[in-house]
């Protein structure tokens, strides 16, 4: 940002996030004034991370909730980007559809509903995930997944895996985000990342750290989801959260011909490829 510049605002949802904390972090860091969210602002065991990224710029911290719509329009008011990155993650859900599936697509609306309201913000970074694209049957070596590939919701569910949920909430919820966005005239880009390691502001992680762990911890449960990967892509692709945030930025920010729009798998090299 050059001297004399108007700061930027930007909203980060989910701020108590793994993902999202490290966005945040940077954006501050790049001179953004930043806004997000999270359920319970007085909760400091989950968010005593963003008192004390108040030191590096302008954070305001606000209460909203997925499920409550219209709970998002005080944080995303007055805001040129707005980053979508809470979202439902119980992969373990034993009623998927209920726990999982439907909140994930509600709680996405809901957001781009308060975007709608704002009036200001000039693009919507959405962030999806790699199991969007990646769970569905493969069709023989050498086959290549790319923005253009979609999990196949029918085949899992007739798989009736208990991991179905997310890939299928990740599926309904970018679809959903699709519509919603060319309705309303929205600039909307959503990134596909693949299992997301480094380290982050945010006391805990709840998926890709611990499952990246289980190999010196032993939990068998959060193996199990390494596993999935692995047999459902021939490998477990890696990013690290700083490059993921570097390129939600970019993608929030370009605008030269081509302007960044529509889908990304952010990943740094593997059998999934993307367009460039």
């Amino acid at each position: 940002m050059s001297p004399g510049d108007t700061k930027r605002t930007a909203c980060v949802t989910g701020g108590n996030g793994y993902i999202a904390s490290a966005l945040v972090k940077m954006l501050l860091e790049k001179g953004y004034a930043v806004k997000t969210t999270v359920r319970n602002p007085d909760d400091m065991e989950k968010n005593s991370h963003l008192e004390d990224q108040q030191a590096l710029g302008s954070l305001e911290v606000f209460r909203a909730d997925l499920d409550e719509e219209g709970s998002f329009d005080e944080a995303i008011a007055g805001c040129d980007y707005a980053f979508l990155v809470a979202a439902p993650v119980n992969i373990h859900a034993k009623n998927p559809e209920k726990e999982l599936i439907e909140p994930a697509v509600r709680g996405t609306l809901n957001v781009l509903r308060s975007c709608v309201k704002a009036g200001t913000v000039k693009r919507v970074v959405l962030t999806s995930s790699v199991a969007a694209v990646t769970s569905r049957p493969l069709q023989g070596d050498g086959h290549v997944l790319d923005e253009d590939s979609w999990s196949d919701v029918e085949h899992l569910a007739a798989t009736n895996s208990p991991y179905r949920g997310y890939p299928v909430s990740k599926v309904l919820l970018e679809k959903a985000a699709t519509r919603f966005a060319e309705e309303h005239g929205i600039s909307l880009v959503t990134l596909c990342p693949v299992v997301t390691v480094g380290a982050a502001p945010a006391p805990s992680a709840r998926t890709s750290v611990p499952n990246c762990l289980s190999l010196l911890s032993g939990d068998e449960a959060a193996f199990a989801v390494l596993d999935g990967i692995e047999r459902a892509t021939g490998c477990v692709p890696l990013v690290h959260v700083e490059d993921l945030c570097r390129a939600e930025l970019f993608a929030a920010e370009e605008d030269a011909p081509p302007a960044a729009a529509g889908r990304y798998i952010c990943c740094p090299a593997s059998g999934l490829r993307s367009r460039e």
